[in-house]
């Protein structure tokens, strides 16, 4: 049988509900057992804290009321695992185990009722577990919240497990090897740890788009709340892109961009302009990280706006044509836009010493982007 070397995964900080990870028994560093499950399941009787920010007027009512619900069916679930759980007779060395059996059973029979804020809460309450320091609660609820991953990952197209697959799988090697996998078919394989893992067959033209998609609603923000699953993202749309069969110039890599974005083109000229080397790598390095032209938006006063926009200018310094600070530079963004004019370049049969510059910065974003995703 075929071995298929793929490395352990690692929870992105933003969870993705379509992204299946390793086994529950792998991820926690310290197994849950039965008395934490009775401290959590029989507390008492009072609202949960769940709902208390800091400033409770900058909360959305509708996110309360799911997060509220969600809270309750989370105390549902901890009280049905409870009960199963006191009609088991074991020892110490099989609660772990017990309690993930108990999650696989009792979320399997929910999973179709969850509430759009049950995986809200339980991210809430993993929080409250570890400013509490307590890593028994903690593992308890990363095992329910891992269970409800695994069941919603099923239910999900072969071509997003695919993503999801690719976000945990650190080495470049296990990507590519994964890639070849999915595009010959999938089937059933064994990791680098002797275990068997059912891997989907999928399109690499699905992945890489799916991938896209996601990094368009990412990006699309003014803020980014997770930029280690953005790279991750980056990363797995350009090497599907880049195992197709036409590379660069694929026509089937053509996602319909005709205007290039200002603020990646306006980073782009200062690039190229620059001598290749350990500077040039720092500037990516900073504006991938949020830094300086990748900066998030934040929220400013309308006379800041207005003093802001008098001085605005567009690509190479001419005049903003639509007036309006444009977004920051986005790390999936960047590349398109570096592929694109490279792509230009190559259609032109122009390609010199600019092709080579081009090739370099998009070389040394992805393996900056490949520094931060893992």
């Amino acid at each position: 049988m075929a071995i298929l070397g793929v490395s352990p995964a690692l929870s992105p900080a933003c969870a993705v509900v379509c992204f299946p990870c390793r086994p529950s028994s792998q991820l926690l560093p310290r197994p849950p057992s039965r008395s934490a499950l009775v401290r959590l399941a029989t507390a008492p009787k009072v609202p949960l804290p769940i709902a208390s920010p800091a400033d409770p007027s900058k909360w959305d009512p509708a996110e309360c009321d799911a997060l509220l619900r969600g809270g309750e069916q989370v105390a549902s679930v901890l009280q049905e695992m409870l009960t199963l759980m006191e009609d088991m007779e074991m020892d110490g060395a099989f609660e772990p185990v017990a309690v993930e059996l108990v999650a696989q059973g009792v979320i399997g029979k929910r999973v179709d009722e969850m509430e759009s804020g049950f995986l809200m809460a339980l991210d809430y309450m993993i929080q409250l577990a570890q400013k509490d320091a307590d890593d028994e609660r903690k593992s308890l609820l990363e095992v329910i919240k891992q269970t409800v991953l695994d069941h919603l990952t099923k239910k999900c197209p072969p071509h997003v497990q695919v993503v999801g697959l690719l976000c945990q799988t650190e080495k470049k090697e296990s990507r590519h090897e994964l890639l070849r996998r999915v595009a010959a078919g999938g089937g059933v394989f064994k990791n680098d740890k002797g275990l068997k893992c059912q891997i989907p067959g999928a399109n690499l033209n699905d992945i890489a788009n799916q991938a896209d998609d996601l990094l368009e609603s990412m990006e699309s923000r003014d803020i980014i709340p997770d930029r280690k699953l953005l790279a991750r993202l980056v990363i797995v749309r350009e090497e599907a892109r880049n195992m197709m069969g036409g590379g660069l110039l694929d026509e089937r890599n053509d996602r319909g961009l005709t205007t290039l974005p200002e603020a990646e083109v306006n980073f782009l000229s200062k690039l190229v302009a620059l001598k290749p080397g350990k500077a040039l790598e720092r500037m990516i390095r900073d504006v991938m990280n949020g830094k300086w032209e990748g900066a998030d938006n934040i929220e400013q006063s309308s006379a800041d706006l207005q003093a802001e926009q008098e001085h605005l200018t567009g690509v190479s310094g001419r005049g903003s044509v639509s007036g309006r600070k444009p977004r920051p530079v986005r790390p999936g963004m960047f590349l398109e836009t570096v592929s694109k004019v490279l792509g230009g370049v190559y259609a032109s049969n122009t390609s010199g010493i600019t092709a080579q510059h081009l090739e370099w910065v998009h070389q040394t974003t992805l393996k900056i982007l490949q520094e931060m995703a893992f």
